[in-house]
């Protein structure tokens, strides 16, 4: 584990840094005996072990496991059974991860200690990238965080996200730490209500603009959510800040006390300022033009958020773009140790401290390179440069051998830790936000669709997808090939049949997707394209050309390559959108608990 130390020294951050790096072996070492001694009483170890705790006896012994193997113990948990079957310490929250099983979010057990330790991790960053852009520190930041309603399991424990998570358990000591480094009070961040902390948050920032350093959010998504707000809104924020009122739809206490703060008086030189800039025909660099004081950007541009990179730099201009870390719900794994590389080139430097680490090496097409897991994970220290691995943590909260999903490919070394790029999900097809569309439930959503052509004698012959980002938010395309029942029949789709596909499709998949679609309304609504008859045919044909097997050829359930998309766009014969947005409750955050 990180040693305790002042998170405001950065001479002691970056100490540890260079410790825990160069004893990257020691440290990984000293971490799995820890938790083996301090767990081996669990029921699920004792279950592999035997009340053992040698690094041998757990190499052979404890299985490389999936959320689908292990949600039976947190499960339990959930329902009112003490944590000491998989953990030492007691569990204080499930955190809600981006990821799903059968649909239903993961839940994944902290500890308060594993809280401090990701807190501690979080603040070996901000001397890394002051270290390298000039005059960050003579500001505050602008970051837009937003907490999400919580849910409780049946026992009453706390069902949250990462943030809302840190958010509502910074106590009142840490709080002036906040407040010496933010623009918006914390009061504001624990509003539950997103739109009215985001208008005050904005509000806020615009008014201290001269003092904002940096801007960020927790992914580019999040980011342009943000601007695509502040688009829909700058006349109403030039309005308050022209009058010295803030508009009487804010209504909660913490927002209204945090921009009382700030809002004290009339300022109609600055409301001018800001309605200008925000009046342009072309947004470009707005950022920067209301923001002139600003040195980057902090937002997470990699794995599925870097297809948002070209839209970022022309909202922001050419201010740097700084992908700070590696994080996932169960566990904070690296830092960007050199946050000014450009955002495709960016790497996550593996901090030994925070967990055992092990990584299951996969092939460049993101399957196993072996069928039995165990006999082909690797230790930290020994991954090579250039190999893909899916990383398989130990942690402190009770995970043991447990599969991320994410694929990583190794760059080099910081010192003796590795380095590695987000290289994407295995199976993932789909991904805009938080959500995370795999093949299996896209072909379940599609099957659940076409049953409504089958009325008008009408076939869907093949299809495929894709992500389109070029506008915020981004969308599920689909491309379909459609043919009839009936010989030589015109194929004229009705569009209300079509319209109702893309529904169908939208209310199939999962439960982060549809949260996405309607309470975050970060995903915009799917979108069909019918393509003429043939033009599967003639995808088939580009792949063969570039070395496809014809007969191992399999339809792409997603496309990416560029000349593939343009082949499909050539063909569309019509477009539809869904009308209708999917349903989604705040009980499917922990349902079938």
């Amino acid at each position: 584990m990180l040693p305790k130390f002042d998170p405001r020294n950065s001479e002691a951050c970056l100490s540890i840094l260079e410790d825990v790096t160069t004893n990257a072996k020691q440290v990984q070492d000293s971490v799995l005996e820890a938790i083996l001694s301090r767990n081996a009483q669990t029921e699920y170890l004792k279950c592999f072990l035997n009340g053992q705790h040698d690094k041998q006896s757990f190499k052979n012994n404890l299985p490389v496991v999936t959320y689908e193997d292990y949600s039976s113990y947190i499960d339990r948990i959930a329902n009112g059974e003490s944590s000491d079957i998989i953990c030492d310490c007691p569990i204080i929250v499930l955190l809600v991860s981006s990821g799903t099983s059968g649909g239903v979010p993961k839940l994944i057990p902290m500890t308060a200690e594993e809280l401090e330790q990701r807190m501690l991790f979080s603040s070996l960053q901000r001397p890394l990238i002051s270290k390298q852009i000039e005059g960050l520190d003579e500001g505050k930041s602008l970051s837009f965080f937003f907490v999400t309603r919580e849910g409780q399991t049946a026992s009453g424990l706390m069902v949250r996200t990462m943030i809302t998570c840190v958010l509502k358990m910074v106590g009142s000591a840490n709080k002036d730490i906040w407040d010496q480094v933010q623009i918006s009070p914390h009061g504001i961040y624990t509003c539950e209500d997103t739109t009215q902390s985001m208008y005050c948050q904005l509000l806020c920032g615009l008014l201290q603009r001269e003092n904002v350093s940096r801007l960020g959010a927790p992914f580019a998504s999040s980011f342009l959510k943000v601007i695509k707000f502040l688009e829909d809104h700058w006349n109403e924020l030039s309005s308050n800040i022209r009058t010295g009122r803030v508009s009487d739809w804010i209504t909660d206490p913490q927002c209204l006390s945090g921009v009382g703060k700030f809002l004290t008086a009339p300022n109609p030189e600055l409301a001018s300022l800001i309605e200008q800039e925000c009046s342009k025909t072309s947004w470009d660099a707005i950022v920067r033009r209301l923001w002139p004081n600003a040195k980057c950007i902090e937002a997470v541009v990699t794995g599925s958020m870097a297809q948002y990179i070209p839209m970022m730099e022309f909202y922001c201009g050419c201010l740097p773009l700084v992908s700070s870390f590696y994080a996932s719900s169960e566990c904070f794994l690296g830092l960007n140790l050199n946050p000014l590389r450009k955002p495709s080139d960016t790497a996550y430097t593996i901090i030994p401290s925070m967990a055992y680490f092990e990584f299951l090496e996969v092939e460049k097409d993101h399957q196993e390179s072996s069928h039995d897991p165990i006999k082909n994970v690797v230790d930290l220290v020994d991954v090579k440069v250039g190999h893909d691995y899916e990383p398989v943590i130990t942690s402190f909260s009770g995970l043991y051998r447990y599969r991320l999903g994410d694929v990583l490919r190794v760059t080099g070394f910081y010192n003796n830790a590795p380095e590695f790029q987000v290289v994407g999900r295995k199976k993932v097809v789909l991904s805009i936000d938080m959500d995370k569309t795999y093949e299996e439930d896209l072909l379940k959503a599609v099957t659940n669709a076409k049953l409504l052509l089958e009325p008008h004698d009408i076939m869907l012959t093949d299809f495929t997808s894709r992500v389109d980002s070029s506008s915020f938010p981004g969308h599920y395309v689909l491309y379909w090939e459609l043919g009839s029942k009936v010989k030589d029949a015109k194929l004229e789709p009705d569009a209300e049949v079509m319209e109702e596909c893309c529904f169908t499709v939208e209310e199939s998949l999962d439960s982060i997707y549809r949260k996405g679609r309607r309470n975050d309304k970060n995903i915009g609504p799917l979108e069909i394209k019918v393509v003429k008859r043939g033009a599967f045919d003639e995808l088939l044909s580009f792949f063969v050309s570039r070395g496809s097997s014809v007969s191992q050829y399999k339809t792409p359930r997603s496309v990416m390559n560029e000349e593939a998309v343009k082949l499909l766009e050539a063909s569309v014969v019509s477009k539809f959108f869904s009308k209708k947005t999917p349903s989604w409750e705040l009980h499917e955050l922990h349902s079938s608990r």
